[in-house]
């Protein structure tokens, strides 16, 4: 049967879904919550992020609060939460930042496991070192995912440390 013009139409005007992406951690008060806001920022609404911790903590770290403040990012709002089996399941890319074995595992979903060290109880110096490596991780892995974007622009702050 063949389609009509409306539905041709209509076809036409479905958006792909966004890609989903994941960070997972212990606490969810220091990596994956950088993680999640430098996906956030980098990809302007075209991604969805998410992250959540097995254990999470309290709050976010004081230190990574003012790591982030630097750079013009506020987290003083965000509160640590557990991540879910359904964040799991939803997430086309799941990345790993020490939850080790609590992180469940899901086939078909890409997994990256990236080492960076727990923030809590680091120097500022050292939790600056560890949200830049952040920030460069996060900056490839949006590129990535977003590489068939036109209006997708290169990633990494700009001079002066504001994005």
């Amino acid at each position: 049967m063949p389609i009509d013009s409306t539905d041709q139409s209509q076809a036409r005007q479905v958006q792909p879904r966004r890609p989903v992406v994941l960070f997972a951690c212990v606490h969810n008060a220091g990596r994956s919550q950088m993680a999640a806001a430098f996906m956030r920022r980098y990809a302007a609404g075209r991604i969805e992020v998410l992250s959540g911790g097995s254990e999470p903590a309290e709050a976010i770290h004081p230190s990574v609060l003012e790591a982030m403040s630097e750079i013009g990012v506020d987290l003083r709002g965000v509160r640590p939460r557990a991540w879910s089996g359904s964040d799991f399941e939803s997430a086309d890319v799941v990345v790993t930042m020490g939850c080790g074995e609590a992180c469940p595992y899901y086939p078909a979903k890409r997994y990256l496991n990236w080492e960076i060290p727990d923030p809590k109880d680091k120097s500022i110096e050292e939790v600056r070192a560890i949200r830049d490596r952040i920030d460069q991780l996060v900056a490839s892995l949006a590129r990535e995912l977003l590489a068939k974007e036109p209006a997708f622009l290169a990633l990494g702050r700009t001079q002066g440390g504001k994005g």
